[in-house]
């Protein structure tokens, strides 16, 4: 990780397909993150990109609204990702929720959410920063889920004071631009691993992430990777 030690680290976190009977096979947690000190600088450069595409002030960065007509606005918000050497994603995948045997290891879907959480959000903790989290509102139950993160990451940190991991939080996404970009590149990742297609603009933003990632985005890439950071998960054999 590299910024300064005293600053704090924002992570901005999105979810898709996580819940065990929604009928989608894969399930995306994802997250961008960067120095808090340069968070409205960045937030500011995506806003530039929006104006410079005609778009209103109060369009939100969604990957559902990839289409042909915003196709090069998408492309150049991922050339700027890429561009921004203080952006970062990381993003595990579950391939086939269909594959998982919660019953085997002594667990609920709930408790293998958690986990999978901690999987994505422990590879960015480390003992030199401070750290804020933030995910998106999507439904009543959110205050529960975040409180349960918080308590699980500390827990397993042993930040019993919650000196390093000082707050998860809830935000509305159309305020923040930063988790606007997790939603679409987590977006690209969920779309890709569902097997789905007939979008050539979302196609195409997936391969221009391809591109600039050197990963074919079908696999984890390496642990050390920092720029674009992926994990596949794939559940452990029944014995």
């Amino acid at each position: 990780m590299s910024s300064n030690s005293n600053d704090f680290i924002h992570i901005y976190c999105d979810e898709s397909c996580h819940l065990e009977n929604d009928h989608q096979r894969a399930m995306v947690l994802g997250a961008v993150w960067c120095p808090a000190s340069h968070r409205a600088a960045l937030g500011r450069k995506v806003k530039a990109l929006r104006n410079q595409y005609g778009l209103p002030a109060g369009f939100e960065i969604k990957w559902t609204k990839v289409s042909p007509g915003l196709v090069g606005f998408y492309l150049a918000l991922v050339d700027l990702f890429f561009d921004e050497p203080l952006l970062h994603f990381r993003s595990v995948v579950v391939p086939d929720k269909e594959a998982l045997e919660h019953g085997a290891f002594g667990q609920t879907h709930d408790e293998f959410y958690y986990k999978i959480w901690y999987l994505l959000l422990t590879h960015l903790v480390d003992d030199e920063h401070r750290f804020r989290v933030f995910l998106d509102i999507k439904d009543t139950q959110g205050g529960a889920k975040v409180d349960k993160l918080h308590e699980v990451l500390c827990n397993k940190h042993y930040d019993f004071n919650r000196d390093v991991i000082t707050d998860v939080e809830l935000v509305h996404s159309h305020h923040v631009p930063l988790l606007q970009l997790a939603d679409l590149l987590m977006g690209a990742l969920s779309h890709l691993h569902r097997g789905l297609d007939g979008s050539a603009a979302k196609q195409a933003v997936i391969e221009r992430i391809r591109l600039h990632s050197g990963h074919n985005l079908l696999r984890s890439t390496p642990p050390r990777v920092d720029k674009f950071n992926l994990l596949v998960w794939r559940p452990q054999a029944v014995l």
